[in-house]
């Protein structure tokens, strides 16, 4: 009696323990990231027109074959301005994520491992700017600042930092009494080399996620700055007050609008699939 045989793949046995590749959302936010960060760097090869110069005659388009995108109310082509807006808006979040980040650490570090009064006065201040509601308060920064890239950034990050310094204390706390800050402290380590050298690299896995999961919101609450003309000062292309200006004639001329908030989506999804991509790869409870 012939015995039958499983038919076998003809990968098996060369890849072992392997299964087929898996696309996950921290894949494709970080391609869609990598498509974004593409077209800020080479935005001079990659847009067709000049971004600023204006041809009057033109103005108002429909997407074409010449303008993919179409032109605006003052005859730019609307591809060229989204290319080159990616620029100020990737700018804008550097500097944002470089000024919150480690303040918010070193908030949330310092009140966690001092405790006592330290603790409260520091976590108070950060439950004061945390009951702030941020675009009114970045909106009143920058108007007293005036308005510009380094203003923006600055009246953003000063309503940022609170989840970071929350993030760091509670870590911070559970980590406080374990065994391996009790290792270093045997060894005679303490104070600031114990909170930045051992709790600090504890605390930037989570302080990563928590600052990609944020950034679509950074995004957005840039784009509103702009849409306000509080941002960044025309004629430079930017994608909140590209949509300012198409709103005016949304409902005749829409992809005048529709450009831009293309483009918004765009990053904002991107950073929020690469937040979510990181938090399940981080996270202990899928076995990773």
């Amino acid at each position: 009696m012939t015995q039958l045989i499983p038919e076998q793949s003809p990968l098996a046995g060369v890849l072992p323990g392997r299964g087929p590749r898996r696309v996950t959302t921290l894949t494709v936010g970080g391609l869609l990231a990598v498509i974004l960060l593409i077209a800020a760097l080479c935005a001079p090869w990659l847009a067709p027109f000049d971004p600023n110069i204006q041809h009057i005659d033109i103005r108002l388009l429909p997407p074409s074959s010449a303008h993919w995108l179409g032109t605006d109310g003052f005859g730019r082509d609307l591809l060229s301005r989204v290319i080159y807006g990616a620029r100020p808006t990737l700018l804008l979040v550097s500097l944002i994520l470089i000024l919150t980040i480690p303040f918010g650490l070193l908030i949330g570090i310092s009140a966690g491992y001092l405790g006592g009064w330290y603790e409260r006065v520091l976590m108070r201040f950060t439950d004061i700017v945390l009951s702030l509601p941020s675009l009114v308060i970045a909106l009143a920064l920058v108007a007293i600042l005036g308005p510009g890239l380094m203003n923006g950034a600055l009246a953003l990050a000063f309503t940022s930092w609170p989840s970071f310094a929350r993030q760091a204390r509670a870590e911070t706390l559970a980590l406080r009494r374990s065994d391996y800050l009790a290792a270093a402290r045997m060894q005679g380590i303490g104070g600031l080399r114990l909170m930045f050298g051992h709790i600090l690299p504890l605390c930037l896995p989570s302080a990563v996620v928590r600052a990609a999961l944020s950034l679509g919101g950074i995004i957005l609450s840039s784009a509103g700055l702009g849409f306000l003309g509080m941002g960044i000062q025309p004629p430079t292309a930017e994608w909140g007050s590209m949509v300012a200006e198409g709103s005016k004639v949304i409902f005749d001329q829409w992809w005048v609008a529709a450009a831009p908030g293309g483009a918004i989506l765009f990053a904002s999804l991107a950073f929020n699939l690469i937040g979510d991509g990181l938090r399940d790869k981080m996270d202990t409870r899928n076995g990773n």
